[in-house]
């Protein structure tokens, strides 16, 4: 196994003529320990499909390739995307027969167009889609069991913050709609190429059921998406449109045992579960 390195990194995207992209959020890892890191704290196992969003040149896709039976790598860039299968089977002949490129865009991925079904997501996001892309693929994926993703570190922090905290947010209960998730560490600026502004983090996640419930995802997440909006305001008040008037939205929070003067930030995905419950009983 030949991990790429900066050397390598740095030739190969000369070779291509790639200059890394900030409107595609292209920032490529050059360090072998960081991609080894990512690869053990994933926790996968001999039998995993992963799913790798915006593989890149493929430092990451080479760590993965020999923990698991197969990796499905999404790579929006069509050059990318090409020269994937070129540089595994250059670096790793052994195991490139378990890679997979799909030429598309990660947020309209579904089994489908993947042809498999995987049980872990294993990437480095790109920074400008990471929420979205973590959301959407747990929607689509009822098959993805656990993953672990490199984020902006702000990212990791409301993707994995607990109600009570300022900066818990639509993306937390989102997330805890489909899955246990917690921070996994930072990541240093020097591990990339180019360097971020940023720093970043990683984020494992669990896979659970979601809460018991009569409403559906939709009309929990109208909620949620209500709640936050105007998150300064008292839960009667920022829910009055989407229950229709502030005392349907305190009827239908007092039914769900929450204070109306409450706040979004306070409640858990059980909470708004509840909520949703009660509204969708009262039309």
């Amino acid at each position: 196994m030949s991990l790429l390195g900066p050397v390598e990194v740095r030739a190969l995207a000369e070779k291509l003529n790639i200059r890394p992209t900030k409107k595609l959020g292209q920032n490529f890892v050059i360090d072998g320990g960081t991609v080894r890191r990512i690869v053990r704290l994933a926790g996968v196992e001999p039998h995993d499909v992963a799913i790798e969003v915006g593989p890149g040149l493929g430092s990451l896709t080479l760590a993965l390739l020999p923990e698991v039976a197969e990796v499905v790598a999404v790579e929006i860039d069509p050059v990318l995307a090409e020269q994937l299968p070129l540089t595994v089977t250059e670096r790793a002949p052994e195991v490139a027969g378990r890679l997979t490129v799909v030429h598309a865009d990660a947020l309209k991925v579904g089994p489908a167009e993947l042809g498999t079904e995987p049980t872990a997501l294993v990437a480095n996001l790109p920074y400008n889609v990471s929420v979205p892309v973590v959301l959407h693929l747990l929607e689509v994926l009822p098959s993805l069991r656990r993953g672990l993703v490199m984020v902006q570190s702000e990212v990791a922090d409301r993707l994995a913050a607990t109600p009570g905290s300022r900066i818990y947010g639509v993306p937390s209960v989102k997330a805890a709609w489909y899955a246990e998730v917690r921070r996994a560490g930072p990541v240093g600026r020097n591990v990339f190429w180019p360097a971020p502004n940023v720093d970043s983090g990683l984020v494992s996640f669990v896979r659970r059921e979601p809460p018991a419930t009569t409403a559906t995802r939709e009309e929990v997440f109208a909620a949620v998406d209500a709640a936050f909006a105007q998150r300064r305001k008292t839960l009667r008040a920022a829910l009055a449109s989407w229950a229709g008037t502030a005392a349907a939205a305190e009827k239908a929070l007092l039914g769900a045992g929450v204070d109306p003067s409450a706040r979004g930030e306070q409640l858990g995905v059980e909470d708004f579960a509840r909520i949703a419950e009660q509204r969708a009983a009262a039309t």
